[in-house]
């Protein structure tokens, strides 16, 4: 994907208020990280699979070291973390913790519900994160964006793992349902 590389000039940068848009974004994603980091304790206890478990808790650190990034780049920017909380990621979760309750499957169809639920997250980060990329990039803040932009594949990882665990599991449900069947 082409990021424009143009940097605005200093006054129009002020005037657009992109870097006010930028500080808003980063701080949001911040929220959602934070919000995503005690989430997952939950969805890897509610995980069946040994895998998943693990993705989980991998991906708790992974969490806890985007925050910290974002916290550096805010602080380069002479801004806090607090003053925005993330909706959108208030709302996943919640969704996620309904699935937790609600869902009492076994196994492989329990586990694959925790990976939707993980892939709709993921993917609401990606945005975020390409978005603040995109501003820091034009505005010149390139440091910035080659860490979002890192931060941006790590999620990409996370994401395909996800989609490669859930495959897995989907093909052993199927496989232990036709073994059902198959015994009538």
């Amino acid at each position: 994907m082409n990021t424009p590389q143009t940097v605005l000039p200093t006054e129009k940068v002020k005037e657009s208020g992109l870097r006010e848009l930028l500080v808003e974004q980063l701080k949001d994603l911040y929220s959602a990280e934070i919000q995503l980091a005690k989430a997952l304790p939950r969805m890897e206890q509610a995980a069946v699979s040994a895998e998943l478990k693990e993705a989980f808790r991998k991906h708790l650190e992974e969490t806890k070291r985007h925050a910290e990034k974002l916290e550096i780049i805010l602080l380069d920017l002479n801004e806090k973390t607090a003053g925005v909380k993330c909706e959108g990621m208030e709302g996943l979760v919640k969704e996620g913790n309904k699935l937790i309750k609600k869902r009492e499957r076994d196994g492989e169809i329990k586990d694959v519900g925790l990976i939707a639920a993980a892939h709709r997250e993921e993917h609401y980060e990606i945005a975020g994160y390409g978005i603040a990329r995109t501003y820091a990039r034009i505005l010149g803040l390139n440091d910035a964006a080659d860490i979002l932009q890192k931060t941006l594949d790590e999620i990409g990882d996370e994401d395909k793992e996800l989609t490669d665990i859930s495959d897995n599991l989907l093909h052993a449900a199927i496989s232990k349902e036709e073994g059902v069947t198959n015994e009538k």
